[in-house]
């Protein structure tokens, strides 16, 4: 009989395709996504029934169509360890419909594209099984909460590949560098329009909208939209100090930026600059203290294509 294949034998690998579909050449040591909580639908679709008619009463056959896979994991959220030098997550950015931006020495940022969106190529392995998926294109919602590490959620979907039995890669993820805690140490800033707020969590949604195109004979994964969205639960303050009713009443654009790390080549900082407040939550009680979700649409200007950043510096 043969052995069991343990859960913890899991390898994720990501990879930009230089031609649409197409194997890049992934491995091990280049391409390894340092991952946690992965969720894999190997196998998403639909059921078409063959409705043939039968003079008896039947289940009908079916025939899988719409292939395609989505998977979703964790990454934690840290820099690279050098200011200007790209951090290992950056590829899933890239799949996200982000620019990749590099200054020597300097800084990385990731910014909003609409257009020509690089898609990935992914090989997850569980045990000997490998799942590769093509053309993937995805989504994702960083995540700061106090006492917490900061991670970001992906969603990838990809066109579907046959699995097969094939001797699983060996990972190298000396490039991830340990995460910091949000903390007051190492969260140094979180403002909204300019003003410093006492945050428990800080929830930034990409929102990008990723459609199936399977027609024929062409058939790819799309971005075909976006609509970013912002999440923060922060105690109440006098109106005085901060009055989220007259800002979403008046329709207010503010900045929101929030910065985590303290060492070069470890801070990521995440702006929106021009940030809609929405009509504010009910308070809430949290240990006896009043706390209120805060939530924003961050927009563009006429410009485009500026309404976030996140900048590792």
């Amino acid at each position: 009989m043969a052995d069991s294949i343990k859960w913890r034998h899991q390898l994720l690998l990501a990879k930009i395709e230089a031609s649409y579909a197409t194997d890049p050449t992934l491995t091990g040591s280049n391409n390894a996504i340092l991952a946690k909580n992965i969720e894999l639908r190997p196998m998403e679709g639909e059921d078409v029934s063959r409705d043939l008619l039968q003079a008896f009463l039947s289940a009908q056959a079916t025939v899988p169509a719409g292939l395609h896979v989505v998977i979703s994991f964790d990454t934690e959220l840290a820099g690279s360890g050098a200011a200007g030098t790209a951090p290992a997550w950056g590829v899933l950015a890239i799949g996200c419909g982000c620019a990749e931006t590099i200054s020597e020495d300097t800084s990385v940022t990731y910014s909003p594209v609409s257009d020509d969106e690089e898609s990935l190529y992914f090989k997850y392995w569980l045990g000997g099984i490998c799942h590769a998926f093509a053309g993937a294109r995805g989504t994702g919602v960083l995540t700061i909460s106090a006492q917490g590490i900061p991670t970001i959620r992906w969603t990838f979907t990809g066109l579907f590949i046959d699995p097969a039995d094939v001797t699983r890669a060996t990972g190298t993820f000396t490039a991830y560098q340990k995460p910091l805690i949000a903390s007051k140490a190492h969260t140094p800033q979180f403002k909204i329009n300019d003003v410093a707020l006492t945050m428990r969590s800080f929830a930034f949604n990409l929102g990008c909208q990723v459609e199936r195109r399977l027609l024929v004979p062409d058939e790819k994964i799309v971005i075909v939209d976006r609509a970013e969205s912002i999440d923060a639960t922060v105690e109440v303050t006098a109106l005085a100090t901060f009055n989220p009713f007259s800002l979403a009443k008046a329709q207010t654009r503010v900045p929101v930026t929030i910065t985590h790390g303290i060492t070069a080549g470890n801070i990521v900082t995440v702006n929106a600059p021009t940030s809609q407040v929405r009509r504010p939550d009910p308070a809430t009680n949290s240990q006896g203290v009043a706390e209120r979700v805060i939530r924003l649409t961050p927009l563009s200007t006429d410009s485009g294509n500026d309404q976030f950043s996140i900048v590792l510096t």
